[in-house]
């Protein structure tokens, strides 16, 4: 059994050489082997979804073009104004939280007066309270004439 084989190279668009090995008495199947025409590398490898974009010419005239550029006109426009939407919904709320905020400072300096007129108050009742009460033990006596003869 003799193996003789067949080398075919050939260059893409890319700049790679394709080398295609063919075995005539094995019944295996070849692999192609990329190899860089340049010694250096071949540069940048590009996927496969872009190549056909690459060199394919748009026709600016073209229904499918005007359609696409209207369609990305839209999006865009869609986009920009739900962006400034969204600003003016944070805008508002700020607005609206800033007056709320200044409606509760005020309504904590009205509770911290109200809470320093209430102690003072209670401090005033409580000395009251203390200086009518007499110190137990220190009770007064009083004669009664209707007792004292017993």
């Amino acid at each position: 059994m003799s193996k003789t084989s067949q080398q075919n190279t050939a260059t893409d668009a890319n700049g790679v050489s394709v080398i295609h090995t063919q075995a005539h008495t094995s019944g295996l199947q070849q692999v192609p082997q990329l190899v860089p025409v340049s010694p250096g590398g071949g540069g940048k490898a590009v996927p496969p979804s872009k190549q056909g974009k690459k060199n394919s010419f748009v026709d600016r005239n073209s229904d499918e073009y005007r359609q696409r550029r209207e369609r990305n006109n839209m999006a865009v426009k869609k986009s920009r104004l739900k962006s400034k939407q969204k600003a003016q919904d944070t805008l508002q709320r700020v607005t609206q939280l800033k007056e709320e905020n200044e409606r509760l400072e005020a309504k904590i300096k009205l509770l911290t007066k109200e809470l320093s007129v209430l102690k003072d108050l209670f401090l005033e009742h409580a000395h009251n309270l203390a200086d009518n009460v007499q110190p137990v033990g220190t009770e007064t006596t009083t004669t009664n004439p209707e007792n004292s003869g017993q």
